[in-house]
């Protein structure tokens, strides 16, 4: 297993960091992931939550739709974690120069990045499907059934659900920002959700460290491998200008 004084070294060599992170980073700030073995997909609803966070299921079910994601998607009580501060550190200094992520709950802003590029959307962000109306996480929390916009339109959180596609100007973002890095650390991710883990095949730099619970498939290809949690080794890294 690689040391924390190798990370140290790889960063300190590094100017164009990207982080490419996954449910594993906001793990440590208390949200539940969907794979482990306390993780969404092994609670019991009445349907799977792939189901449930559906575009169909969205369409023909919204209220049970609306059930399940003001209950367990909107952990707005929630705050960024050692990991999330690291890394707007690493960017304010110069040495990062985007965050990449699967999360939808804009602790990565909360902390101080400014570049994210967030691939499945964030729950801060909702709108009416009819005439565009904003609205924020918090109206959604507080309403009851099937929110609805003051147009009567019904109003859709800002995240991708199962079987939409990416929004192509973040995929543009991201992908540029990792084929122009010399450095990408993946974390809290078991890459195994596509097309995001795809994305990291555009990766052509210097150094790949891999952070993650559980062995992931690209261990082997990577330069540095830690099977930890991604804030406490994080929190070890001193950022040298």
């Amino acid at each position: 297993m690689s040391s924390v004084d190798e990370l140290q070294k790889v960063i300190d060599d590094s100017h164009r960091i990207v982080f490419f992170g996954g449910a594993g980073v906001s793990t440590e700030s208390g949200i539940p992931d969907f794979r482990s073995v306390d993780g969404l997909y092994n609670q019991k609803y009445d349907y799977p939550p792939e189901t449930i966070l559906s575009h169909t299921f969205f369409v023909k079910k919204t209220e049970e739709f609306y059930r399940f994601y003001r209950d367990k998607m909107l952990c707005l009580d929630k705050k960024p974690n050692k990991a999330h501060y690291k890394l707007a550190e690493l960017e304010k200094a110069g040495k990062l120069s985007a965050v990449v992520t699967q999360n939808i709950d804009g602790l990565h802003q909360a902390a101080g990045s400014k570049r994210v590029y967030e691939l499945h959307g964030s729950v801060l962000r909702n709108y009416c499907m009819k005439c565009g109306k904003a609205y924020t996480a918090e109206f959604i929390k507080e309403s009851n059934g099937i929110p609805k916009c003051e147009c009567s339109g019904i109003i859709k959180p800002d995240v991708v659900l199962y079987e939409e596609g990416l929004d192509d100007k973040t995929v543009n973002g991201a992908v540029n920002a990792i084929a122009n890095a010399d450095t990408l650390i993946i974390a809290g991710t078991s890459l195994t959700v596509y097309p995001a883990a795809g994305m990291v095949r555009y990766f052509k730099g210097n150094k790949l460290v891999l952070i993650n619970r559980d062995a992931t498939p690209m261990d082997s290809a990577a330069d540095l491998v830690f099977h930890e949690k991604v804030g406490e080794l994080l929190d070890k890294i001193k950022v040298n200008i």
